[in-house]
């Protein structure tokens, strides 16, 4: 059985009151589903029948069908309760008022991955100032964060990068579901809309995804299993290079390589206490899409071997770090377009400061940096502690 119980089967055991005669919306993909795998859209429909009005897809469409980076999903109708389905990854990421006409409730029961980049959060944001502006209320059902809720890592976004990858002066590991990180963006990023949250029950901040007994869904398609989560935090600034995150295997994320990279320079010249809690294992692989399609890649697979020693980003900057050294005639930075982004670096994007990227590229030692940081993750810190829901 699993220990937690979902903010979804939370709401349903004890409905509140007003969800007697309100007519619901859902902000939901694929990975939506209860403790036995039942979609959320069906359990609710089950419960409150035609009161379920309509649906909202994020990023990668309702049932996480579509890749990365500018790949739309259309409006469209739901095959099994044949009820709108709106898509906030289309011509607009922002919902018009008009698509929020046919409810009076909007819930959001979307797993995040605890990562700032993932942008399931930012829709979540749009949508709940969407819905002060309509006057709708906005009801969370709570998930796990898949890699912990304690640890808190990297520099925080400075506004002048804001994008859709990155909309607050969070750090790239935030440490908060997604119930907490609405309250947060609510009360200290002054959206104010009616908000509450429908929290979990069993959840703990130092539990990973596997000690949940949950079932794992994939929330998009590049992150299979919740050890592609875990590394996530850092692999994902692969992105904005040349450098392949895997994408096109069926190991996105753990595998990283390029088919001019020397896997035994990098380990030459690598801080091994960066990647503490993990083992890099030497590996080629060809990407069936993406980056180096149809060629060989030579990199590693990271092997997470102690989570709570393992700092993802730090790991990755200094793998990052590492192969500029080692290949500067061959690495290059990923020109874009990058998630409507047409002008701008997709790296400083992700990493959200140009002053990152040009501190890696003069060499400055990613132990430096993280000094650097240590400010301004205090000051998140404090801040995220007001609105912290589980101990």
């Amino acid at each position: 059985m699993p220990s937690v119980t979902l903010g979804l089967e939370q709401l349903i055991a004890s409905p509140p009151r007003w969800m007697r005669h309100a007519r619901i919306g859902l902000l939901c993909n694929s990975a939506s589903v209860d403790s036995n795998l039942v979609h959320s859209r069906l359990r609710l429909k089950s419960e409150w029948g035609d009161q379920l009005k309509a649906l909202y897809s994020p990023q990668h469409g309702l049932f996480a069908e579509k890749q990365d980076n500018m790949i739309e999903s259309g409006h469209r109708e739901d095959p099994l309760l044949g009820i709108p389905v709106f898509s906030l990854y289309s011509q607009t990421r922002i919902p018009t008022l008009e698509m929020f006409d046919p409810m009076d409730v909007l819930l959001v029961d979307l797993q995040d991955v605890g990562t700032r980049v993932y942008t399931f959060i930012y829709t979540m944001s749009y949508c709940m100032e969407a819905a002060r502006q309509a006057g709708k209320k906005v009801v969370v059902l709570d998930r796990p964060n898949p890699i912990g809720g304690v640890a808190v890592e990297g520099n925080c976004l400075t506004p002048e990068w804001r994008s859709f990858v990155g909309r607050y002066p969070m750090p790239m590991r935030h440490g908060m579901t997604v119930g907490e990180l609405a309250l947060l963006f609510n009360a200290a990023y002054g959206i104010g809309c009616d908000l509450q949250v429908m929290p979990m029950r069993g959840w703990r901040r130092d539990m990973l995804f596997g000690e949940t007994g949950l079932p794992w869904v994939a929330p998009s398609p590049n992150l299979p299993n919740p050890v592609a989560a875990l590394v996530y935090p850092g692999q994902v600034i692969w992105e904005g290079t040349n450098v392949s995150e895997g994408r096109g295997t069926t190991q996105p994320f753990e595998l990283f390589g390029a088919p001019y990279l020397d896997p035994g320079g990098i380990l030459d010249v690598i801080d091994m206490d960066a990647v503490a809690g993990s083992i890099l294992r030497m590996v080629e692989f060809e990407p069936t899409s993406n980056k180096w399609q149809a060629q060989a890649c030579r990199g590693f697979q990271i092997h997470v071997t102690d989570p709570d020693r393992f700092k993802p980003f730090t790991a990755s900057l200094s793998l990052l770090q590492a192969v500029m050294r080692c290949h500067p005639d061959h690495f290059d930075w990923h020109p874009g377009p990058y998630e409507y982004e047409y002008q701008r670096l997709p790296i400083d994007l992700i990493l959200g400061d140009q002053q990152v990227r040009k501190q890696l590229t003069a060499m400055v030692p990613v132990s430096t940096l993280e000094t650097q940081w240590q400010d301004g993750l205090s000051a998140f810190r404090d801040l995220r502690q007001n609105h912290l829901m589980y101990a």
